[in-house]
C-alpha cells in the first residue's frame, strides 16, 4: 500500500480500511451495520477491525504546553500505527447522548496529541485520506445525530481529509438493525461513492486539481 495519501484520489488497489468500533457492548447493532457495509468492499482491499473496548486508552492528557514527555502506551501505539496505515478510517459508534460514544471520543482526542509528536507529521499524513461514519440509534429521525455528524465532518475538515458521510441505522435491542431494510440497502453501496474533501462551513469551495 502506498503511503502517499495527500493526492486527490487513491486507487482501489492502494486502499486500506480501518474500522474503529466504539460500542460498549460486543457485536452491537452499529458493528453489524458496519460489517454489512464492509462486506461489499472488493476482496482485495485490506480491512482491519479494532474494538476500542478491547484496546482501552487512559483519559487523554493535553501535554502541548508541558516539558515532560507523555508516555506512549502499547495500546496507543497500536492505534496510532493502525490509523496511519489506513487510507480509509471508519468510525463505527452508536449514538450516545446525541454524539459519539466515550470510547470513540477518547480515541479522537488522542489525534490531538499525535498532531504534536515531533517527526510524526500526523496532520500532513492524514490529509487526503477519507473519514467515514456508521451509527445506529433508537430514534427514527436522523437529524438528532447532527452532533455526531458535525464532529466527524469537522475533524476531517481540520485535517484536510475527505468525508464520506455517515451510514445511519435504527435499532436498540441486540440485532434489531437487521430489521432496518433501508439501512441494509444503504450499506450495500455506502463505500462506493467518492467522498468529497471536507470543508468548514465558512470555507469557500475551490477547484480540486
Amino acid at each position: 500500500m502506498t503511503t502517499d495519501t495527500t493526492r486527490d484520489t487513491i486507487r482501489d488497489t492502494d486502499r486500506s480500511f480501518l474500522f474503529v468500533l466504539g460500542s460498549s457492548r460486543p457485536e452491537g447493532n452499529t458493528e453489524m451495520l458496519a460489517r454489512a457495509a464492509a462486506a461489499q468492499l472488493p476482496a482485495g482491499i485490506p480491512q482491519r477491525w479494532v474494538d476500542l473496548a478491547q484496546v482501552p486508552l487512559p483519559d487523554f492528557q493535553d501535554g502541548r504546553h508541558e516539558t515532560d514527555t507523555w508516555p506512549v502506551g502499547e495500546n496507543e501505539e497500536a492505534l496510532r500505527r493502525a490509523t496511519l496505515e489506513a487510507t480509509d478510517i471508519v468510525i463505527a459508534s452508536p449514538l450516545y447522548w446525541y454524539t459519539l460514544s466515550a470510547q470513540t471520543k477518547r480515541y479522537l482526542d488522542y489525534w490531538s496529541g499525535w498532531l504534536g509528536v515531533p517527526g510524526l507529521d500526523f496532520q500532513e499524513r492524514m490529509a487526503g485520506r477519507t473519514l467515514w461514519g456508521v451509527t445506529v440509534m433508537a430514534h427514527d429521525e436522523e437529524v438528532v445525530a447532527d452532533g455526531l455528524v458535525t464532529t466527524l465532518h469537522h475533524t476531517a475538515a481540520y485535517l484536510r481529509m475527505r468525508f464520506g458521510g455517515v451510514l445511519f441505522g435504527n435499532g436498540s435491542r441486540p440485532g434489531q438493525v437487521r430489521d432496518d431494510e433501508r439501512a441494509m440497502i444503504r450499506a450495500k453501496t455506502f463505500f462506493q461513492h467518492e467522498a468529497p474533501l471536507a470543508r468548514f462551513p465558512y470555507e469557500k469551495p475551490a477547484e480540486e486539481g
